[in-house]
């Protein structure tokens, strides 16, 4: 059975940790919500509704193509393309190709900047495999004017940062039902770990600081992990209603 991305891949280990996992989504829930065409989730209702059940939706999404066989990845990721399709025939306008490869070069970098944050640096060959497997998953969604390799990437991730990010009301209203759905703590604690991944751009428009309150527990936070303690962070930090979801992130893991 060949493998959506092989057994010994980086990506598979990114996407194995539910706290790297959260990071990845911290970081991407600041960005898209500074996104142009964040409106069209708004067109739904769901992210506003829910956003940290949407979340895990996404979560859902991209593990299932990971860690999947490469005909099942495929039938994930055509079912993903069949429900933007919906979506776009119910709003009776097409998403913007470059709102679609946003979404995905916001899985490339935040993949790669979470593991590093909890981790460590990847190898320019662990930054290719990472950027090759999405790569995939654009190709297969039909996605246009994808570069061929991370370093050829880079460029163009930086020129779409510059043209499609802007504040908003739809980014003020985001961060006000983050904090909703939170709780004035666990937001807190969310804006603290955006800052440690989003890019400077991102932190320009949310008026982010480059202090970060969780600097200094990042470190301890590794040792908690090494004794096997994260759960109870993990538990005072995260939603009740997630914990079980949350939990079930870990099953890669290995």
């Amino acid at each position: 059975m060949q493998l959506f991305a092989d057994k010994k891949s980086i990506v598979r280990k990114i996407w194995g940790k539910s706290d790297t996992i959260l990071f990845i989504f911290a970081g991407a829930s600041a960005e898209f919500a500074c996104n142009k065409a964040v409106d069209w989730l708004y067109f739904t209702g769901k992210l506003p509704s829910d956003p940290l059940g949407r979340l895990f939706s996404t979560v859902r999404y991209a593990r299932m193509i990971v860690f999947a066989s490469e005909d099942d990845a495929h039938e994930a990721i055509d079912s993903l393309r069949q429900i933007h399709s919906a979506v776009e025939q119910n709003r009776g306008a097409v998403i913007p190709d470059w709102a679609y490869r946003d979404v995905l070069f916001m899985l490339i970098y935040y993949s790669i900047a979470a593991y590093e944050l909890l981790e460590k640096k990847l190898t320019d060959e662990e930054k290719e495999e990472v950027y090759n497997v999405f790569y995939r998953v654009g190709i297969r969604m039909g996605l246009k004017e994808l570069p061929l390799t991370y370093i050829d990437w880079l460029p163009v991730r930086e020129s779409h940062l510059m043209e499609n990010l802007q504040k908003s009301d739809y980014t003020a209203d985001l961060f006000k039902q983050y904090k909703k759905h939170l709780g004035a703590m666990r937001f807190t604690v969310l804006l603290e770990g955006q800052k440690l991944v989003v890019p400077n751009i991102v932190k320009e428009l949310l008026d982010f600081n480059d202090f970060s309150l969780l600097t200094p527990v990042v470190p301890l936070y590794k040792v908690s992990r090494l004794m096997k303690m994260d759960w109870l962070l993990k538990s005072i930090l995260l939603p009740s209603d997630y914990k079980d979801q949350i939990n079930e992130l870990d099953v890669h893991a290995d």
